[in-house]
């Protein structure tokens, strides 16, 4: 697909991986940055992919819950891993776009040296 538009959001959160050993890392917190970029194979009427705000919101209703809380607490992490590759599947897989917008990448940042990416 020729067009893609990313949008970054940013939340606060603690995990505690699952280590290899199945003992548990210690509590930690990160200030975390999710990327999420679309395609479209052609300009909608108004000549864009989609809307920014409209992605920017579509994103955010699966961020929002994320924020400020232990995300070894949450339904979406029960048997997964809260890492950034576990967040950023999380992500990529319950976003819902538009019929003519396919997802291309989730990428999440633990801190601004490390990341994960997601292509569906």
């Amino acid at each position: 697909m020729p067009f893609e538009i990313s949008t970054t959001r940013h939340f606060s959160a603690s995990h505690q991986l699952r280590l290899y050993d199945n003992s548990i890392e210690p509590l930690h917190g990160h200030n975390w940055t999710v990327c999420v970029t679309v395609a479209a194979q052609k300009l909608d009427a108004m000549g864009v992919v989609m809307d920014f705000h409209e992605l920017e919101r579509l994103a955010d209703l699966i961020i929002a819950p994320m924020h400020n809380r232990h995300l070894n607490d949450l339904s979406a992490f029960a048997e997964a891993n809260p890492s950034a590759e576990g967040v950023a599947f999380h992500v990529g897989t319950m976003i819902v776009l538009p019929a003519d917008i396919r997802l291309v990448a989730v990428e999440v940042w633990e801190t601004a040296e490390n990341s994960a990416v997601y292509r569906p």
